[in-house]
């Protein structure tokens, strides 16, 4: 038993075994000044992040922090460094900026005498990838107890034996957010930065702290790894499996507001994962330990899993409350619209622990959230057409209220994650090809969109409609259903789905005016052939051809 404050204190030393200490004076660090804490219990990281950090516990045990001045990633300020193991895989351009060696150096140098002023500096062990064939292991070391708290939630919690045997990381985070980068280093075009060296297997984050740039660094390493050390596919999805003795796997694709995370919440199927996903040889396997779910206007009603999430040991991000009760107020976005929540996955009643599959997948569900109101609510894919809409990557952003516009604009973030991606979008559609070719993998496009016209004259199609899609493609139904060809896209769809009124499931017959939809089917295929054109250097012919055709 510890008696006394002191004895407390000993204990979070959490003692590293000679070795590792050695690894921290050679890194640089001054280890007679700093108290270097080691995968610390969360209710040591509370103590630290309301002491020291102005975090505040919410009504229902919750810890709320806040990021500061940056309240989302800096996708302008990430770099990869130019180097001789990786500079020939790397899609080099505005999502992949170059960054030299030396101008590294300095950084990662600043970053760690930075921490070394800091008391506490606060570490975390942990690996990404639940299959043991191919994670990774990942050391983050950081001046917030708040960020040592997230990455705890984010990724694989190691068991008190994994973490004696830990040995050398194979990737490192330097998080130094609260100090930031100097503007006047080669290369830095503000005082944030975020860069990864795969050369040697290090990240560093200065002048910025929020927690998902540590997250998404990881996604990005894990988007180079997979592929190019281990062959496996690395993605941007959601993954369930049915219940019951090795079920079905389905994957879904989609981006920010397309429903990835509350259509894979399904209360009849195992959630493996509602984010990152490597599709590997012998099954499905979550890169996280975790969820970073948006809370904007969540409800107990709507989304009752994440809100139950929401408790001792979960992280709310940049979230308003009410002093006088600590309740969180969802609906208030005046920090910023992008409210998180970070919390363990078991913390998520039908996730499948470890989360992990093993089997291939049967279904793969690409979603898209139509504003012009043109794509079909379902239609089936063939392999060439799945590989142009993987590459493609397409949603549309609804108008603001407030600025009078009134035209929808158009998203095109290639394998539906193009800030995370690594290697040309040409070779993770090569592998998504082959995978369902061998495994003869059904692929669906889901629009959870606009129906009966555009934004603004159409309506979104209803929620229960599209679960009802979802059901369909899981019993195996719509596989069996009678198809038609839809034009300009050429997609295949069914004429029929159960729970589903069948005029909708044809756009062009609950359009008011045929004319209109003419017009506007016309246009969404020419911004799709536009966005296309910057991959096609890359992409085979019978790809190419498998988009619209004006």
């Amino acid at each position: 038993m510890v008696h006394g404050r002191h004895g407390h204190d000993d204990f979070e030393g959490n003692q590293f075994l000679g070795k590792e200490l050695k690894y921290f004076s050679q890194a640089g660090f001054d280890l007679d000044r700093i108290h270097i804490k080691r995968n610390a219990p969360i209710a040591s990281l509370y103590e630290d992040a309301i002491l020291n950090e102005g975090a505040v516990i919410s009504s229902s045990g919750a810890l709320i922090n806040f990021s500061g001045k940056k309240t989302g990633r800096s996708p302008k300020d990430k770099r990869i460094v130019y180097e001789e193991t990786s500079k020939d895989d790397v899609w080099w351009g505005p999502v992949n900026i170059k960054m030299d060696e030396h101008t590294f150096e300095i950084n990662r140098e600043r970053a760690i005498d930075y921490l070394n002023t800091r008391e506490n500096v606060y570490v975390f062990d942990g690996f990404a990838g639940w299959d043991p064939k191919y994670r990774i292991k990942v050391r983050v070391i950081a001046s917030r107890a708040y960020h040592a708290l997230f990455m705890h939630n984010m990724l694989i919690r190691p068991t008190p034996e994994e973490l004696e045997n830990f040995g050398e990381p194979d990737f490192i985070i330097y998080n130094a957010g609260q100090f930031p980068a100097n503007r006047f280093t080669t290369g830095m075009t503000s005082t944030t930065s975020v860069e990864v060296n795969f050369k040697r297997m290090e990240m560093v984050i200065l002048g910025t702290e929020y927690a998902g740039e540590m997250k998404k660094g990881i996604f990005s390493v894990m988007h180079y790894l997979q592929p190019v050390k281990f062959g496996q596919l690395s993605l941007h999805s959601s993954a369930n499996q049915a219940k019951g003795d090795n079920g079905d796997v389905t994957l879904f694709f989609g981006l920010s507001g397309t429903g990835k995370t509350t259509l894979s919440a399904d209360s009849n199927r195992l959630l493996i994962g509602d984010d990152e996903h490597v599709w590997s040889d012998t099954g499905v396997f979550n890169i996280e330990g975790g969820c970073y779910a948006k809370t904007i206007n969540l409800s107990a009603e709507k989304e009752p899993e994440i809100f139950n999430a929401i408790k001792f040991g979960s992280i709310l991000e940049n979230v308003v409350y009410n002093p006088a009760d600590r309740k969180p107020d969802y609906d208030d976005v005046s920090i910023t619209e992008n409210t998180r929540c970070a919390y363990p996955i078991e913390y998520i009643p039908n996730a499948k622990i470890p989360c992990i599959a093993e089997r291939q997948p049967s279904n793969i569900i690409m979603l898209t959230c139509d504003a012009f109101g043109v794509l079909p609510p379902v239609s089936r894919l063939t392999p060439e057409q799945a590989q142009y809409h993987f590459v493609a990557g397409y949603t549309s952003k609804t108008p603001g209220t407030e600025d009078g516009i009134v035209e929808p604009s158009p998203t095109f973030s290639t394998c539906y994650g193009q800030p995370f991606i690594i290697l040309h979008p040409g070779r993770y559609a090569k592998m998504l090809a082959e995978r369902m070719e061998k495994n003869k993998v059904d692929c669906w496009l889901i629009n959870t969109g606009w129906t009966g016209g555009k934004f603004g004259t159409g309506k979104r199609c209803p929620l229960k409609y599209t679960r009802a899609i979802v059901d369909a493609i899981h019993n195996g139904s719509l596989a069996k259903a009678e198809f038609e060809n839809f034009p300009v896209f050429n997609l295949s769809i069914p004429k029929a789905v159960e729970g589903v009124p069948s005029e909708i499931l044809d756009p062009a017959k609950v359009w008011p005016s045929k004319d209109a939809f003419s017009a506007e089917i016309q246009k969404l295929g020419g911004m799709f052939q536009k966005a296309f054109a910057k991959y096609e250097d890359a992409i085979t012919a019978d790809v190419k051809a498998a988009g619209p055709i004006l």
